[in-house]
């Protein structure tokens, strides 16, 4: 079972028993030999004796609180399930620490919601304030298609979805009934209600392709798709998400799918695609190749999906346990490309759709309109990445989809317990990614307090086969790359075609060699994506696109 979001008010241990205080008992007594744990905030302003008023929870039941409210003067500001709120300054919070019975209390600090912790690792409220004297983005004006199960009408959508075209069936609207779709918007860029999604101010373009049930068929997906790249400009179409993916039973270069993606990469659209999540077996177990098309066309964004542990610092992200690992089958393109947080995001939900009403305990705020709820998986960090795209965009308007993803994976920063198969390039670093397109060099960044050092890398495909490539500056203030060529094993360094600091260029020639990286352990306890036997009743075939109801979250 996943664990409720931690937008929910923080629940409290009930004490077991009555609580009897004895008022003839002094409290110097009680001091002598009990301290009451206390939540570490608490701890810190005990230790530093401050002594301004702060709000605590109190353990315990509703009698025992009217006499320590007595006893010690504090303020009773709300009865909370197992014990009370209240107000105390410095010295009331050290005299109920010391009595005997008191076992916990608690700060009752404010919480955060899980959209903003994705902003704020990405360093994307960086970007939308404007750093290093450079002007703030939003995204304005930047059009990205949503090509799932619909957008419904919500607060924190007010505005922004400018076009919305069915095409499950011709008397759809758009509307969501499954859920997801809505969901996905918000993340990339919802703007009102007090949620940000990645980009407030880019538009959305509903194209909705999935039903009811968060089905669909990949020939509506194909349409949906051709449709963007016809009206890409009249709604500024630079960017399509696809949270959703049918297994792959055959090569990128046959299957429609991904014949349709790259038709609007080739169009000047930025596709960006959910790696799947397919990484562990129903026993748990790694699994590799469970990349879904058309996440394996190699000029597609790829992404796989990190756990950020509900804190906005990187240093302690690790990938979800449920993110699919590349290789892909059949053509072996090397995949994800990067990842981005996709653990426990809190977004808009869709009013009465499917997934609201068959898991209530995701609602973790509001309703109606205004209800949020918590899903998980990597269609939900396809979406941070598309934000991060529009980002990119309006800083740099004339940027190429390859030029988008190589600002993308080369200013992302590894994982330290993940290999190219689970990472790719590494986390989406938004705020780095943008300094390098508006022509600042390749270097560290500040984000979270933490200082975060680009990757380096970029995947290429040429002549069919993925290349691995670093880049790093050179004397001049221009870029270097070096193709890692294992039939050689001797890098060769060679100059990049630079524009203002920033690389643009689309002809590179590669040695006849795919780059593998020696570091997969294969053992008995990976196996390979085709050899498990799925349980969840999807038909594979590629005539079926589908987006999971949610991953299964992994524990913070």
């Amino acid at each position: 079972m996943i664990k409720n979001s931690f937008l929910r008010s923080r629940s409290l241990l009930g004490v077991s028993g009555a609580l009897v205080l004895s008022l003839t008992v002094p409290v110097a007594a009680h001091a002598q030999s009990h301290r009451a744990r206390l939540s570490r905030d608490l701890a810190e302003r005990l230790a530093q004796r401050v002594e301004a008023s702060t709000d605590v929870i109190v353990t315990a039941n509703d009698a025992a609180v009217d006499q320590l409210v007595a006893r010690y003067g504090a303020r009773l500001k709300k009865r909370v399930t197992g014990g009370a709120v209240m107000q105390v300054t410095g010295g009331q919070l050290d005299a109920l620490s010391l009595d005997a019975d008191v076992a916990h209390i608690a700060g009752d600090v404010p919480v955060r919601r899980m959209m903003a912790v994705t902003t704020e690792s990405t360093g994307a409220d960086q970007v939308w304030r404007g750093v290093d004297g450079l002007r703030g983005v939003t995204g304005a004006g930047v059009g990205v298609a949503i090509i799932d199960s619909g957008v419904a009408p919500h607060a924190a959508l007010t505005g922004q979805v400018v076009t919305s075209v069915d095409f499950t069936g011709p008397t759809g609207i758009g509307h969501d009934e499954f859920g997801h779709g809505t969901h996905v918007a918000a993340i990339a860029a919802a703007a009102g209600d007090g949620h940000k999604g990645m980009a407030p101010g880019a538009s959305l373009i509903n194209l909705r392709v999935l039903g009811a049930d968060g089905s669909g068929r990949t020939s509506d997906v194909i349409a949906a798709i051709d449709w963007a790249v016809a009206h890409r400009v009249q709604f500024n179409i630079r960017i399509i998400n696809l949270s959703l993916g049918h297994p792959v039973l055959e090569s990128y270069r046959d299957d429609p799918l991904c014949q349709a993606a790259q038709r609007a990469i080739d169009a000047g659209i930025v596709v960006i695609a959910a790696a799947g999540n397919f990484g562990k077996t129903p026993d748990g177990r790694p699994v590799v190749g469970g990349i879904v098309a058309p996440g394996n066309t190699p000029d597609v964004i790829t992404v796989g999906a990190i756990n950020t542990r509900g804190t906005a610092r990187r240093s302690d992200d690790v990938m979800a346990t449920y993110s699919s690992r590349g290789p892909t089958a059949i053509d072996g393109v090397l995949k994800p490309d990067l990842v981005a947080p996709g653990n426990r995001i809190v977004a808009a939900a869709a009013p009465g759709s499917y997934l609201a009403r068959t898991y209530p305990e995701r609602i973790v705020e509001g309703e109606g309109r205004r209800a949020y709820i918590e899903l998980s998986g990597t269609s939900m960090a396809t979406a941070v990445v598309s934000g991060a795209a529009a980002l990119l965009l309006e800083a740099r308007p004339e940027l190429t989809p390859a030029q988008t993803k190589l600002a993308l994976q080369v200013t992302s920063s590894r994982l330290a317990d993940a290999g190219l198969i689970e990472q790719g390039a590494g986390s989406l670093n938004a705020l780095a990614a943008v300094e390098l397109v508006r022509g600042i060099r390749l270097n560290s960044v500040t984000v979270a307090d933490e200082p975060v050092t680009p990757s380096n890398l970029f995947y290429l495909a040429g002549d069919g086969k993925t290349h691995i490539v670093s880049i790093c500056p050179s004397s001049d203030g221009s870029l270097l790359y070096t193709a890692l060529d294992r039939a050689s094993s001797v890098p060769t360094p060679q100059s990049v075609v630079w524009t203002n600091s920033v690389v643009w260029t689309n002809s590179v020639v590669w040695t006849n060699s795919v780059v593998w990286t020696n570091s997969v352990v294969w053992t008995n306890s990976v196996v390979w994506t085709n050899s498990v036997v799925w349980t969840n009743s999807v038909v594979w075939t590629n005539s079926v696109v589908w987006t999971d109801e949610f991953a299964l979250a992994d524990a913070v």
